[in-house]
């Protein structure tokens, strides 16, 4: 299920099958926005999780605002019946996952690896396309030092016409002695570049990270489970287990419903906005919030309760073209709006009022 055939080549190779955790309520919001945004197909949900197909790539992925953490999916199946099997059953069947469909671990593995080398190679670019600017701007500034040292240069040069007689003598004796070093020396290091990627190729470390609720969560707890599927991993794959720095997370939820495997694409949810330095509404929230309004460019759109303006943090992000107001009577929740207007760069956009909304 980590693949699915068809598709651009921009994103995931052949697409890829994702899914996000969303808050209580909030799917139905989710399921629009990765229609409308990353234009997703095969589009379904459970409770607290919407599962998608896409083939867009980790910039645009970064861009959903009602999803709590994204996901690439590994796995998803039916619950595993607890009710009148032993724990040791319940334990060969976790094994399972991992034995059973090898190659949907090594294709969602590969997939993941795809996603961060385009992206590497996208900033790559984008640093390329930035030097020339910052040459042009140091250019006067070479150009004069370099016409400061010229007549310096004219100087040493005479003295080192003089010396360049002897180092020549001096390396006609010692040249066939330097010819071998460099070689041996090219050799080491294309012995050293071939075991460095057999070593990244062979050796991946990964860390397990598992979720149990319902009937489930009082047979076992998430490190038993956690700690039997990371050996079935390390049997099944050879990979490592790092619980401090690994190189993968596995994310496993076991829930009544269902059971589900993934890899988390970013480590910092998309949920914790990095343009809000003071948090008050659940962003997520915010965000739905505004989308119900059906902002349009040129309007005014007032907050008569702003707090900490995090609806209006939201809405002028995803609708810049609009005049913000917001109104709170509280001077402490309109200085933590003021911080996260400044935090965002979003002062000039969103106005601040200490206005009663009865005075209103």
């Amino acid at each position: 299920m980590a693949a699915v055939p068809g598709g651009r080549r921009s994103g995931p190779a052949a697409g890829a099958r994702f899914f996000c955790t969303a808050g209580r309520g909030l799917e139905p919001f989710l399921m629009r926005e990765v229609r409308s945004r990353l234009a997703a197909t095969q589009v379904e949900y459970i409770s607290g999780k919407v599962f998608f197909t896409t083939c867009s790539d980790l910039n645009m992925l970064k861009k959903l605002k009602s999803a709590e953490r994204l996901f690439l999916l590994i796995k998803k199946q039916l619950p595993f019946n607890v009710s009148s099997v032993s724990k040791g059953k319940i334990f060969n069947e976790m094994q399972r996952l991992t034995n059973d469909d090898p190659e949907s671990w090594l294709n969602a593995i590969s997939i993941w690896k795809n996603l961060l080398e385009l992206n590497a190679k996208k900033v790559k670019l984008s640093q390329k396309n930035a030097n020339p600017l910052k040459r042009k701007v140091g250019e006067n500034d070479i150009i004069a030092k370099k016409l400061k040292t010229a007549e310096m240069q004219e100087i040493q040069e005479k003295k080192e016409c003089q010396v360049e007689k002897q180092i020549e003598e001096e390396t006609l004796e010692q040249g066939n002695f330097t010819t071998k070093r460099d070689k041996s020396q090219e050799e080491l290091q294309n012995d050293v570049a071939e075991a460095v990627d057999t070593h990244n190729q062979n050796d991946l470390t990964f860390r397990v990270s598992c979720r149990c609720s319902g009937a489930i969560a009082k047979t076992f707890t998430a490190q038993e489970a956690g700690r039997v599927i990371g050996i079935a991993l390390m049997k099944q794959f050879g990979w490592k287990a790092d619980l401090r720095n690994p190189n993968v997370e596995i994310f496993i939820h076991l829930s009544d419903i269902y059971c589900v495997v993934g890899i988390p694409v970013f480590r910092v949810p998309l949920a914790s906005r990095a343009y809000i330095k003071t948090a008050g509404l659940r962003s997520t929230i915010a965000w739905a919030m505004a989308s119900l309004a059906e902002i349009k460019a040129g309007a005014v759109v007032l907050d008569p309760m702003c707090g900490l303006g995090t609806i209006l943090l939201e809405a002028a992000k995803e609708w810049p073209d609009v005049y913000y107001v917001g109104a709170d009577v509280s001077d402490s929740q309109l200085l933590g709006a003021c911080d996260n207007l400044k935090a965002a760069g979003l002062k000039d956009k969103i106005e601040l009022l200490k206005v009663s909304v009865i005075g209103f």
